[in-house]
């Protein structure tokens, strides 16, 4: 399976709990990749981070790897101008850009996955799911879906860009990526790099929830578990943030502890980042 990452030097604990979630479920081999850049007042993911990270894959499966790109040069040549001052960081846009990166665009398919994603079960399924004719496959956005329509006024097709798996192929052939980098150079959107791709994806493939649960606990039957902001109403309106690696919010905030075993041993480890 080939897993992309994109990020800062910030995302590094988190990242580590995802990657430990992932080696737990799949024994098979795993590629990940990791997107970053150095530009402004962004510190790109070290390569001391990812060296241990390699390491740490190889003891679950030899043949597995953990490799950094510096995508840079790139981020710079084509600048998302209009999303630059976003909520976000510029490393939001960077998967906007895998057809320009070689190592990501000769790759057959790639799962795209946020650094606050969890594994709870074992991913073969959901990746080696027929793609035939399709560009994306993800999973309906907790909120945005009520909002944007792309096939339709009363039609839900709006996904959450936390848990995309690719057909490399059919995005290449189709353009998807260099679309989307060009819509965020030239027009300033809400949630930038989520609105370009769904706007972009022409053909996608809409996945049950399982697979990127995105509300506050996971269910029974969830595979991948996204801790992505959650809007609450009591005892005031306020967003909800907590991520896989902020173990006390976890446990007092969520009162999650099914867990705990990959955070003990993030515990371990997250000092060698």
């Amino acid at each position: 399976m080939n897993i992309l990452y994109c990020g800062d030097k910030g995302i590094a604990q988190g990242l580590l709990v995802s990657v430990l979630s992932l080696l737990k479920h799949n024994k098979g081999v795993l590629h990940f990749y990791i997107l970053t850049i150095n530009y402004e007042d962004t510190v790109a993911f070290t390569e001391k981070s990812a060296k241990f990270l390699d390491s740490l894959v190889k003891k679950t499966n030899a043949k597995s790897f953990v490799k950094l790109i510096d995508a840079t040069d790139v981020f710079v040549k084509n600048l998302p101008k209009k999303n630059m001052g976003s909520y976000f960081t510029p490393c939001a846009m960077l998967r906007l850009y895998a057809d320009k990166v070689s190592e990501i665009a000769k790759l057959e398919r790639a799962l795209y996955l946020d650094y606050d994603v969890v594994c709870r079960r074992d991913l073969a399924e959901f990746y080696n799911m027929d793609l035939t004719d399709i560009e994306a496959a993800g999973v309906l956005d907790i909120y945005g879906r009520r909002w944007y329509h792309y096939h339709g006024l009363f039609v839900q097709d709006y996904m959450n860009s936390g848990v995309m798996l690719f057909n490399m192929s059919e995005c290449l052939k189709s353009h998807m990526f260099e679309r989307a980098a060009a819509l965020c150079a030239k027009r300033w959107m809400m949630l930038a790099d989520q609105a370009a791709l769904n706007k972009m994806i022409t053909k996608r493939k809409l996945v049950d929830r399982k697979y990127n649960e995105q509300e506050e606990r996971p269910r029974e039957d969830t595979v991948l578990h996204h801790f992505s902001n959650n809007f609450k109403f009591w005892p005031y309106f306020h967003v909800q943030k907590v991520k896989p690696h902020e173990i006390d919010k976890i446990h007092d905030v969520l009162k999650i502890t099914e867990y705990d075993d990959i955070l003990n041993e993030f515990n371990k480890l997250k000092d060698n980042l």
